[in-house]
């Protein structure tokens, strides 16, 4: 068993902090011991003081159980009484330990001495029920941390798995939209085509685990699976340059983060010119960040900010929730004009390697 599955187990934590902590009592008495050159034998005496105060101070845990939820005062008046009777009780066996052992035998002339010293054992008392509503109270605030944790891991998740199915129903409309136009002006052929690669791209994005990021080669197929589509639809129109550096393809991305970009890039660059156009995707690394660019030659946007003048759609605005919410504020991602013409979108974030091939 490791130190945390110990930690998490509050009942042997509590037996192995109880019974640290006589020891040590055992072991700083003792070392006084050897201040005052007292005989070889108070080491016994010491030793069942410790065993003493051990076995006097069990009950103790089982009653402040049963006073957990009442009021502080209550409480406080439960601990105040519960330890100065243990304490006394306590002082009673140390003094019979110390005269029958060490003063063979001595009885006092009156019984009241036998409490004698009982505030010194009283604070020992008081001190182990501190330290007892001390580390509960840790132990609680730490539990209540973590299921506070655990809350925003799961809200956090469930935020990410929404960006990401949104980004689905988004391009099946368009696409299905698309391959409508095509039925309805007899493209068949072509509408088929599209069909089939529709069903590779989809059969890809619904084995991608939302919460997971993929390697870049990774990200770059599922890329070419939308952009096959849409050279379906385009043909000539359409050209697709790849820049990535070799040391890049096994940096890890959000899954299906350029995805929305190129689609973009298709609906305001490349349809709206009467000869197409292209789409350029560079990938570098740039020391501890990856460093990601896909630009187009289209007519350009009204750019403020960084952002589109008026940012519409789902697309950019679900691409920047996503990156968010994986990497805080570590990551930008930046819309610009190209030169001479087209947008440009940048994204900046962390370099991290995977494992896939």
């Amino acid at each position: 068993m490791n130190w945390k599955e110990l930690i998490e187990n509050k009942n042997r934590f509590f037996w192995l902090l109880h019974s640290a902590g006589w020891l040590g009592f055992a072991l700083i008495h003792y070392l006084g011991s050897l201040l005052h050159d007292l005989r070889d034998i108070f080491v016994i005496i010491i030793l069942l003081n410790a065993y003493a105060g051990w076995l006097f101070t069990i009950p103790l845990r089982y009653i402040y159980r049963r006073a957990w939820n009442l009021s502080p005062l209550k409480i406080a008046l439960v601990v105040i009484f519960t330890s100065y009777f243990t304490g006394t009780l306590w002082q009673i066996i140390k003094n019979i330990n110390y005269w029958e052992i060490y003063k063979h035998g001595y009885k006092p002339d009156f019984w009241l001495y036998y409490t004698q010293n009982s505030v010194w054992s009283f604070y020992i008392i008081l001190s182990w029920s501190g330290l007892y509503f001390g580390i509960k109270y840790y132990q609680m605030l730490q539990k209540a941390k973590q299921k506070v944790l655990q809350a925003n891991t799961v809200a956090h998740q469930a935020q990410l798995k929404m960006l990401r199915y949104q980004l689905n129903p988004h391009f099946l409309f368009n696409t299905l939209n698309a391959i409508s136009t095509l039925i309805l002006v007899n493209e068949n052929k072509t509408a088929n085509a599209m069909v089939t690669r529709l069903s590779d791209f989809l059969r890809y994005s619904l084995d991608q685990d939302p919460m997971k990021k993929v390697t870049l080669r990774s990200e770059i197929q599922a890329l070419s699976y939308y952009l096959d589509i849409e050279k379906v639809r385009f043909e000539e129109r359409l050209q697709v340059i790849f820049d990535i550096k070799d040391d890049c393809y096994h940096a890890l991305v959000p899954s299906m983060i350029l995805q929305p970009l190129a689609e973009n890039a298709v609906k305001h660059a490349i349809a709206v010119l009467e000869n197409g156009g292209s789409i350029v995707i560079t990938v570098h690394r740039f020391g501890n960040d990856l460093l990601i660019e896909l630009a187009d030659d289209g007519p350009g946007a009204e750019i403020k900010a960084g952002n589109f003048y008026r940012e519409n759609g789902v697309g950019l605005v679900n691409t920047r929730e996503r990156l968010q919410a994986l990497y805080d504020e570590n990551y930008s991602l930046v819309v610009a004009n190209s030169t001479p013409s087209g947008v440009k979108v940048n994204i900046r974030i962390p370099f991290e390697l995977g494992n896939e091939p």
